[in-house]
């Protein structure tokens, strides 16, 4: 079975939401209406996603939080700009973070728990970043929905709640006992009215002070000590400190762009997404354009789904993505990309080449190995696979021409199990991400050679997340906002998105609410109860090892349609989008 990255809710069906003037989609009903009051009072894409985000800490605190990092990106009618939240590793921190005593990598869970795995938080000073640049309200009045939400209390969801009653290392931390469960130690149900004072008094000081109330001070004291004290049962506690918090600074990167041409309806688009460290606009775009170079992108759904034949030549396609992804993407900083741009590993004639790999008629490749664009010289091993998790996605445009994409995460459900309180007497806090896990465990390749995604001082984990703008190549006007939760599926439900709008003809919604699938290299995975037996059945008689298991994505999107917008949420989770 594959690890999910949060527990499947079931499902809800959608309808799919029309505005004229602006639009904001998030995961939670409450957070979507604190963007909806944000843009209601004139204010921009990036102040709504301050307070979706906010808000989020509170209802979603499984998934995200100011504990955490994000990726946004941003248009504001002429330019796109690439916002990295992502967390960093600490200054003590070394490549064998996650070995054992023996020199062997850790068990995913062992690494998670505790403060080995707290990178220092970005998603803060990131939106603050971006506020300061493209904000029109003032910044404190953006934290007003989350701070009166915290005080007033709200109602536990179905989801959370889910996700709460099958979590079992949570309870372990003192803080997060007293306010995630009774006094019997059980998980609060459904609709239990939680308060978080604690948090509405840290979000009152960084709506006064901006992050420096978070990364200076009180809050970044009681956080450093918490990470440093807890390490649930190993001995191997957290090495993060005040100076890892006070030197971190979020970063303006150039959006990594390609070209997409459609050949169903002969539009020429661009697609933008982060660079790395993220791989998901390299993975999402190789995969685009190996079906290009293989005439998968023309093919057609069958009554309504993708057929066989189709997911034979996505699944073989994402083989090869993942092979170059595993072998080159890490922090830009610490690493070259090949030949020398990013660009690279989509170059139309590098990915013709690979697509040579590709056996339309032939049995499934069992495995992949790394192409080679230019004249590269592979200095790296490539990192084995590894489990991750986590996230939400938001997505918002305003009546000012701005559109936004973002997606944010605390990585494994309920992050490193850690709650940040001040010890004032006030319930509640934050969580805290257990982000370093994403990075490779294993330092070093079988023939010794380092792997790009090892931990090193400073360093921004790979990520899977893919926040992505699509704009008209020859108007340049907005097509499509779209990401999505889910570890390193991520790249599969955001490229299904893409695919389902883009080359189907499909709405939002309708793209959203196809049924999942992907491969990270191995097994192709289906979305249980979603493909038709014979699909199945035709999969494994090319050689494709099938399993069928949940795939609980979180896919928010707006698409620019004339007079307005149409968006959709995922109906696996909880999502809405609301506008006018």
């Amino acid at each position: 079975m594959l690890a999910q990255p949060e527990l499947s809710s079931g499902l809800s069906d959608k309808p799919g939401w029309t505005t004229q003037r602006y639009a904001v989609a998030a995961a939670n009903p409450l957070a979507t209406r604190a963007g909806q009051e944000i843009l209601q009072k004139g204010g921009s894409a990036v102040d709504a996603a301050v307070a979706v985000q906010m808000v989020l800490a509170l209802v979603e605190p499984q998934s995200s939080g100011i504990g955490g990092g994000a990726f946004l990106l941003h248009f504001d009618g002429h330019r796109t700009q690439a916002y990295d939240g992502r967390e960093t590793a600490p200054a003590l921190a070394t490549p064998g973070l996650f070995l054992d005593a023996t020199g062997q990598p850790l068990g995913f869970m062992e690494a998670v728990l505790g403060g080995r795995s707290v990178g220092v938080p970005g998603a803060l000073c990131m939106l603050y970043l971006a506020q300061q640049q493209h904000g029109r309200l003032p910044w404190k009045m953006l934290f007003e929905p989350a701070i009166r939400l915290a005080k007033q209390g709200f109602a536990i969801s179905p989801r959370m709640a889910t996700l709460l009653s099958a979590e079992q290392s949570l309870k372990s931390d003192p803080v997060a006992l007293a306010y995630f469960y009774d006094t019997l130690g059980k998980p609060w149900p459904v609709g239990h009215v939680l308060r978080n004072p604690e948090l509405a008094a840290v979000l009152q000081a960084i709506a006064q002070r901006g992050p420096d109330a978070l990364m200076r001070g009180a809050v970044a004291q009681a956080l450093v000590k918490k990470v440093q004290s807890h390490a649930h049962g190993d001995t191997h506690a957290g090495s993060l400190a005040l100076a890892d918090l006070a030197a971190y600074r979020a970063i303006v990167r150039e959006p990594l762009c390609f070209d997409y041409p459609v050949s169903q309806t002969a539009r020429a688009l661009r697609i933008c997404g982060m660079p790395p460290p993220s791989s998901g606009t390299l993975a999402i775009g190789q995969i685009l354009g190996l079906l290009n170079a293989t005439q998968g992108a023309d093919q057609p759904l069958a009554q309504g789904l993708p057929n066989a034949q189709w997911l034979h030549l996505y699944t073989e396609a994402t083989r090869l993505a993942f092979a170059d992804r595993a072998q080159y993407v890490a922090d830009p900083g610490f690493v070259d990309a090949p030949a020398g741009n990013w660009s690279s590993l989509l170059a139309p004639a590098y990915l013709a080449g690979r697509a040579k790999a590709i056996q339309a008629d032939g049995p499934a490749m069992q495995q992949a190995q790394p192409g080679t664009p230019g004249a590269v010289a592979v200095a790296y091993a490539p990192m084995p696979q590894q489990t991750e998790h986590g996230t939400s996605h938001i997505s918002i445009v305003d009546a000012f021409g701005n559109a936004l994409s973002m997606t944010t995460t605390i990585e494994d459900a309920w992050g490193a199990r850690l709650m940040v309180n001040r010890g004032l007497g006030l319930s509640g806090g934050f969580l805290l991400n257990n982000q370093l896990t994403d990075f490779g465990f294993e330092p070093l390749g079988r023939d010794g050679a380092p792997v790009a995604n090892r931990v090193e001082p400073g360093k921004r984990p790979r990520s899977s997340m893919s926040p992505i703008l699509v704009f008209d190549n020859s108007s340049g006007k907005l097509v499509l906002s779209v990401g999505s939760p889910g570890g390193a599926f991520i790249i599969h439900f955001t490229a299904k998105t893409l695919l389902g709008v883009l080359n189907w003809g499909l709405n939002p919604q309708q793209a959203i609410a196809l049924p999942n699938f992907g491969s990270l290299g191995g097994p192709l995975f289906l979305e249980q109860g979603r493909f038709p037996a014979p699909v199945v059945a035709a999969l494994r008689a090319r050689g494709h090892n099938v399993v069928e298991t949940p795939l609980p994505s979180g896919l928010q999107a707006i698409e620019r349609i004339p007079g307005g917008y149409l968006g959709g949420a995922d109906p696996r989770r909880e999502g809405l989008v609301l506008g006018d």
